[in-house]
C-alpha cells in the first residue's frame, strides 16, 4: 500500500503538470490566438473575435482560465469544437476506437512475438541463425513505420490488386474485414517495437543465464525448458514490462502517422484535421487525452513491475 500511495501521488503530480503545459500551449502562442483560430476568413469582425474570445474564456485572467478549464476537465467537459459546435468528447469518442484497435493489435504483435524471438536469440547465441535475427532486429529499428506501410501497400497492390487494404471497417459490422484492414498497418507499426523488445529480452536472458541460481537449477537436474522459461525468463521480463509501458506512448504517436498512410479514420486523422482547421480546443483536448492515457499506462506498468520484482516494493 505504501508503494501504491507513492505511485498515486506521482501520478497526480505529473497529471497536474501535464494539464498546465497542455493549457499553456495554446494560450502562449505568438499573436492573437482567436484570430489564428478563425484563420484568413474575410468575415472576421471585432465583434466575432470578441464573441469567440468570450466563449473560450480568453477574456479572463490566465489563472482564472486554467481553473475554469481544469474544473471542466474534472467533470468530463473538454470544451466544444469551434467548427462543428459538438462537444470535444463526442468528436474524440467517434474516432478513438480505430486508433485503440490499431495500437492494441500492434502491441499484441510486437510484444507477443518479442518474447519467444528474444529467448530464441539468447538460446542460439554465437550461431549463424542468431546473427541473421540480430541483423533483422537492427533493420526493424531503423525502418520507419510509414515507409514500411507504403512498401506493404505497393507490394500487396502489385500481387493482389483485388484486395482492398485502405480504410477501416467497424469490427461489429464485419469482424474479418476489420482484421484484414488492420493487419498490415499493425505490422508496420509493431516492427520497431518487436525489434526493440526482442533485443531487450535477448540481453536480459543472457544476463539471467549467467546467474548462480541458474547454475543451481542445472545442478538439481532441471530441464533446459524449465531453466529458460521458469527461472531465467521471469527475471528477464522485468525490463521487458517497463519497456512495453514506455513504448505504448510511441505506438500511439506512430499510429497517427500510420493511420494517414492507410486512410484509417482514427485520432490521427482527427488531430491533423483539427490542426489544419485551427480548431485548437479540439487539438488541446486530444493532446490531453493521449497524454493522460500514456500516464495511466505507465502507472499500471509500475504496479506490474512491483508485482514481478519484490525488491521494487521494498
Amino acid at each position: 500500500m505504501r508503494y501504491l500511495r507513492a505511485r498515486l501521488i506521482d501520478l497526480v503530480v505529473v497529471a497536474i503538470g501535464v494539464s498546465i503545459v497542455t493549457f499553456l500551449m495554446i494560450r502562449l502562442i505568438p499573436g492573437d490566438a482567436v484570430a489564428i483560430m478563425l484563420g484568413a476568413n474575410t468575415e472576421i469582425t471585432p465583434d466575432r473575435i470578441a464573441e469567440l474570445r468570450s466563449r473560450l474564456g480568453l477574456d479572463q485572467s490566465i489563472v482564472a482560465q486554467y481553473f475554469s478549464w481544469a474544473g471542466g476537465v474534472l467533470k468530463g467537459d473538454l470544451g466544444v469544437s469551434i467548427w462543428t459546435q459538438r462537444p470535444v468528447t463526442e468528436e474524440i469518442a467517434s474516432h478513438v476506437w480505430p486508433t485503440l484497435q490499431l495500437t492494441l493489435l500492434s502491441l499484441v504483435i510486437g510484444a507477443g512475438l518479442a518474447v519467444p524471438l528474444g529467448v530464441l536469440m539468447a538460446k542460439l547465441r554465437g550461431r549463424g541463425f542468431e546473427l541473421v535475427l540480430q541483423i533483422g532486429a537492427v533493420a526493424g529499428l531503423t525502418i520507419p513505420s510509414f515507409w514500411l506501410g507504403i512498401m506493404m501497400i505497393l507490394v500487396v497492390t502489385a500481387l493482389l490488386p483485388q484486395v482492398q487494404m485502405l480504410g477501416y471497417v467497424p469490427f461489429f459490422e464485419h469482424p474479418l474485414g476489420n482484421i484484414l484492414h488492420l493487419i498490415l498497418p499493425a505490422f508496420a507499426l509493431a516492427l520497431p517495437l518487436l525489434a526493440n523488445l526482442a533485443r531487450l529480452v535477448r540481453s536480459a536472458m543472457l544476463d539471467a543465464l549467467q546467474q548462480d541460481y541458474i547454475r543451481a537449477a542445472r545442478a538439481r537436474g532441471a530441464s533446459e525448458a524449465s531453466i529458460l522459461f521458469k527461472h531465467a525468463l521471469r527475471n528477464a521480463l522485468i525490463p521487458f514490462v517497463t519497456s512495453v509501458g514506455i513504448n505504448i506512448g510511441y505506438l500511439l504517436g506512430g499510429a497517427i502517422v500510420v493511420e494517414q498512410v492507410f486512410a484509417i479514420p482514427g485520432l490521427g486523422q482527427l488531430i491533423l484535421g483539427a490542426v489544419a482547421e485551427r480548431n485548437y480546443p479540439l487539438v488541446q483536448a486530444e493532446i490531453l487525452v493521449v497524454t493522460f492515457a500514456f500516464l495511466l499506462v505507465n502507472f499500471v506498468v509500475d504496479l506490474l513491475y512491483a508485482a514481478i520484482d519484490p525488491r521494487v516494493r521494498q
